[in-house]
């Protein structure tokens, strides 16, 4: 369960679609001047050089930011591009940013976030990132159980990002549990759930844990560079939000057409926009 170091997929197709819409959320929360938190389960590394041993081993940058860097983007992925070329001060593509990092940069000095990690050479990399900065607070232990504990902040207004890595198939169900647990402690705030497309039956379980548990306003955006097929390892992932923001399904319907175009390989690349629990 320790073994996964994000470092090896840094700035992947993954990355890409997790980011996106994590910096649309934070974005429309940051409208009001009111505070707000931020709550990550499993926050990795505050960034990572995209020029190390690990990003290099695989160079799965290359197939995700990388497509992106130079193009001529649509609109409702400037903030996102803008915000990496931000974090690579040189102006070449060398550093992709982790989702704390991100959050930070959204975020005003009155908001607070807090970052879970329980790998140790992981937390200690995040802890460097986040030295300087007061609004965050790190902490060493189980996402899963922090989540819940923290709910409802003391803000009252906030989102929760719920990305493990999912190395135990038991974390499908996991994740569903924890997030009924904190939406029974805090209704109104948005939560983002990432998963990767290896079995698809998988997805369709979590999803119909979800469309059972009783909570309303869920939203499913997913992006595929591939078809689903197990023999490739992920070939697509997707993020489930509750109580998604006004604008994030518009910008979703702009930005995921354009990017299963360009990520997708061999012309297999699709995506999905769907209500899984309306109002």
């Amino acid at each position: 369960m320790l073994s996964y170091r994000h470092a090896y997929h840094a700035g992947n197709h993954a990355d890409v679609l997790k980011h996106l819409v994590l910096i649309n959320s934070l974005r429309y929360l940051r409208r009001k001047e009111a505070a707000l938190c931020y709550v990550d389960s499993h926050a990795a590394a505050g960034g990572y050089s995209l020029q190390s041993g690990e990003a290099q081993k695989r160079c799965e940058f290359q197939s995700g930011i990388g497509k992106l860097w130079q193009q001529n983007l649509p609109e409702s992925l400037h903030n996102y591009r803008d915000l990496v070329a931000d974090f690579n001060a040189s102006g070449e593509l060398s550093r992709y940013p982790g989702s704390p990092w991100f959050a930070a940069q959204i975020m005003g000095a009155q908001d607070q976030l807090w970052l879970h990690e329980l790998h140790n050479v992981e937390v200690d990399n995040l802890r460097a990132s986040f030295r300087d900065d007061r609004r965050v607070k790190v902490v060493h232990g189980d996402g899963y159980q922090g989540v819940v504990a923290l709910m409802p902040p003391k803000q009252r207004r906030g989102l929760v990002l719920i990305d493990p890595s999912y190395e135990l198939k038991s974390e499908y169900q996991q994740v569903v549990d924890v997030l009924i647990k904190a939406h029974r402690r805090f209704a109104t705030g948005i939560y983002g759930l990432w998963y990767p497309v290896v079995d698809r039956q998988r997805i369709d379980r979590l999803e119909k844990g979800l469309v059972a548990s009783g909570i309303k306003r869920i939203e499913l955006y997913e992006l595929g560079v591939q078809g689903d097929n197990s023999d490739y390892g992920m070939t697509g992932s997707g993020m489930i939000m509750v109580n998604p923001p006004w604008g994030l399904q518009e910008s979703m319907q702009q930005a995921l057409p354009y990017l299963a175009d360009v990520l997708g390989v061999d012309g297999e690349g699709h995506y999905r926009i769907k209500t899984l629990v309306g109002e």
